[in-house]
Formats: C-alpha cells, structure tokens, sequence
C-alpha cells in the first residue's frame, strides 16, 4: 500500500508541470501584451532609430578626438640622371644654363611613390562641437520616447483586438443561441401547418422566416469579427500559426478606476513622453541654434603633418630653395586656424534653425494646452460608457425576459409569430449593444491610463 502510495504521489509530481503548461496556454491581456511588446517590430524600428541617435552622439564626441589624414599614390615620372644645370652638370662658373630636358625621355622612366599626411586635434571650436553634443544628447531623450510610445500605441491595438474577440465571441453566441429558438419555433410552425392544428397561419412560418434570414446575416458578420480580431491578435502577438484560447470566458467590464479627473491631468503632466520630447526637443533646438551660429566663427587646431616622395630612376635635388616633389622628406609639428564663411548661406542658416525652435516653442504650448483635453476626453467618455453598461444591463436582462416569456406564449398559441421576432429583435439588439458599451467602456480605460502616460 505504501509503494501505491509513492508511486502514485510520484506521477501526480510528473503531470503537475503538464497541468502547468496547459493552464499557461490560456492567453490573458497582460500575457498578450508582453507578447506583443517582444514581437512587434515597428518597436524595434523605433529602438533602432535610437541607437543611430547614440551614434550621432558618437560622432559629435568623437569629433574632439584626433583627426587622420593620409593620401598616398604610385605613379611613373620620367627618369633624371646628372645635376640641374643644361648637360647634366652639377655646378657652372661661367655662363650655363638650367636643364630644359623636362620632357625628354632621354633617361627613360622611374616609378614616383608618395605620401602626405596630418595628425590633427581640434583645440577650441568656439561651442561648436559642445553644442552639437548637447543637441545629439536630447536627440537620444526624444527617440527613447519614442520608443515608449509605440510600445503605448501597440498595447492599446493589442486591448482593442483581445476585447474585440470577446466582443464578436459573445455576440456570435447571443446570435446562435436566438437562432436556435427561431428554429425551433419554425419547425413548431411548419407542424401546426402540416397537422392543420394550431393558431399558426401560413404568414406566420414567413415571417419567421424572414427573421432567420437576418439573424444568418448578423451572425456570419459576427463571425467575420470574430475571425479578423483574433487574426489581430495572432498578428500582434506573433502566434500566427497557433491556436490562442483566452483566459477570460466572457467579455466583462473592468473595475471603474477611481482616480478622480485631476488626478488623471496631474498623472498626465508627470508621466506623458510628450512633456520629455518637447523638453529635451527644445534644449536640442537651443543648442542647434548656437552650434549654427558658431560656424561662423574658425576652429584652432595642433597637430603634425608631413610628406615624403621617391623616385629611384631620378636624382635627388637637394637645393633648398627648389622643391623636389618626386624626392624629399618632410615633418613638422603645427598649429593653426581653419576658418570658413559664407557671407551669404550662414545667416540663412541661423534663420532656418532659430525658426524651427520657435516652432517646437509653439508646438510645447499646445502641448500643455491638448494633453489635459485628451484626458478630459477620454476620462468623460469613460464615463459615459460606464453608466451605458448599467442601462443597457438591465435592458439586455428584460429583453431576455420578453423573449422567453414570448416565446413561451407562442408555443402555447398564445401569441403570433411576429411578437416572438420584435422580442428577440430587441433582445438581440440590446445585448449587442451591451457587448459594444462594455467593450468601448474597457477600450476607453486603456486609453486614459494612454493619454496619462501609465498605461505602460
């Protein structure tokens, strides 16, 4: 008995992973969510725009570093042999003249190597480069919020399809399920007929008919919906190819927050990356600004340059007032200025650039103004769609009632075939508009933690 005991203990050990796994097949928002926010590739398009924003930044820190430049070649000079004066002699005391064979091939030809080359390092810029450095940190601030807000923009396509499933899910079983009672009345109909029994008329079977015929029209939409939300979802979550079944059952209202309206514009004005954007957007515009303006001022830097030439088909001249170019040496440590104007360009520049920041000035103003509205708007329909789910609660549970009722009385040969069909229209319709208020209620509280910057 004690070994069943162990052995069977040791099983229920080994399927409790199994139970486990299955349970976990069961999707809930949260779950979908985080999904999503790993599958989603318009996030990592916009992560990928920040790391190009770091790089700028790179690029702006690396400009105050050393800066390389080296230019070599290979070619073929003519070949030179004897001194510089006319004959190939190397000194003259009477009355010679230079050489003059510069394009005789008298010598034949010489390979001619050479290389020039600087090492530079920029000393003062004048709050160029610190500029465009704080312009490119900002820049890194509103990309990383970018970021934030795809992953908001995602997450409330992911609430609308996973509602919108329950939504579409609930309404196809509402439709089947009155689909089956005017079924069930047509076939009572079409017996009192055939049988010549009954208060049933030949009218009667049409119009219930005619009501089957709509109720096939609204649930092949409702199972359009249907199909298309959950394709949403799989799209959205990256399970194309499985099957998802969700964790909630039934499409049902979330807790009303209750959090009151200020509170909500108090959270907006903390947490919304518009507010971050705007912020860092207007730091980076300033600091563009300056950066355009100092162009116009030069750049001091230090460094060593140098250069070096051979051609071994051609003799050296090592006169000091002549420049060899095809064979010498030469290195020397610099400083110096490089300045560059455009008299007519550079201002329009800093037109161009302080136009831009006095846009985002303008643009952060709205800001201010809009977010609050968006809170308001969102936190006001929310609202609305709160008390529509009590009213159309109760109107559903009494239509339900009718229904019942009415088709209690029509199999009794109490009542005719076209107060079933009102009673179930009405039903049909007021638990459809149920479904739409709960779903639109739930959607809306999404979108106010949205619009508050805490969805996330």
């Amino acid at each position: 008995m004690h070994k069943k005991l162990t052995l069977f203990l040791g099983l229920l050990i080994l399927l409790c992973p199994s139970f486990g796994l299955q349970a976990q097949e069961k999707m809930t928002l949260e779950h979908a969510i985080q999904l999503a926010l790993v599958h989603d590739p318009r996030i990592d398009e916009k992560e990928a725009f920040v790391r190009k924003a770091q790089g700028l930044l790179q690029e702006a820190e690396g400009s105050e570093g050393f800066r390389f430049s080296v230019d070599s070649f290979l070619a073929i000079a003519n070949g030179v042999d004897g001194g510089f004066y006319s004959g190939g002699d190397d000194s003259c005391s009477g009355d010679c003249k230079p050489r003059d064979d510069l394009y005789d091939l008298n010598d034949g030809l010489s390979l001619w190597g050479g290389l020039t080359f600087s090492i530079v390092k920029p000393l003062a810029t004048f709050g160029r480069l610190e500029n465009y450095q704080e312009a490119a940190q900002n820049n890194i601030v509103i990309k990383q919020q970018d970021v934030t807000l795809q992953k908001d923009e995602t997450g409330l396509q992911v609430v609308k399809a996973y509602y919108g499933y329950l939504a579409a899910r609930d309404g196809r079983l509402l439709l089947e399920d009155t689909r089956g009672r005017l079924v069930g009345a047509i076939e009572l109909v079409q017996g009192w007929l055939d049988e010549g029994s009954g208060n049933a008329s030949q009218s009667d079977l049409f119009a219930l008919q005619s009501g089957l015929g709509l109720i096939d029209n609204f649930l092949a939409e409702a199972r359009g919906l249907e199909l298309i939300a959950m394709a949403g979802l799989k799209l959205l979550t990256g399970r194309e190819e499985e099957i998802i079944e969700l964790a909630d059952r039934r499409l049902s209202p979330v807790s009303l927050p209750a959090e009151s309206l200020d509170e909500w514009i108090e959270l907006a004005r903390q947490y919304r990356v518009e507010f971050k954007q705007v912020s860092a957007g207007l730091t980076a515009r300033r600091a563009l600004v300056e950066a355009t303006r100092a162009e116009e001022k030069p750049i001091v830097f230090a460094g060593v340059a140098g250069s070096a030439a051979y051609a071994p088909g051609r003799d050296t001249l090592d006169n000091p007032y002549v420049n060899d170019p095809f064979n010498h040496a030469a290195m020397s440590p610099i400083i110096g200025m490089r300045w560059q104007w455009e008299q007519g360009a550079h201002p329009a520049r800093v037109v161009q650039a302080q136009a831009d920041l006095d846009a985002l000035v303008h643009k952060a103003s709205y800001a201010r103004l809009g977010i609050p509205f968006q809170v308001r708007e969102q936190y006001f329909t929310m609202q609305a769609k709160h008390q529509a789910i009590a009213s159309m609660r109760s109107s559903s549970k009494a239509a339900r009632r009718w229904m019942i009722s009415a088709y209690s009385d029509f199999e009794a040969g109490l009542e005719e075939a076209d107060k079933i069909i009102n009673a179930l229209q009405v039903y049909a319709l007021s638990y459809a508009e149920y479904l739409r208020a709960v779903n639109d209620f739930n959607n809306h509280v999404s979108k106010l933690r949205s619009v508050s910057g805490v969805f996330q």
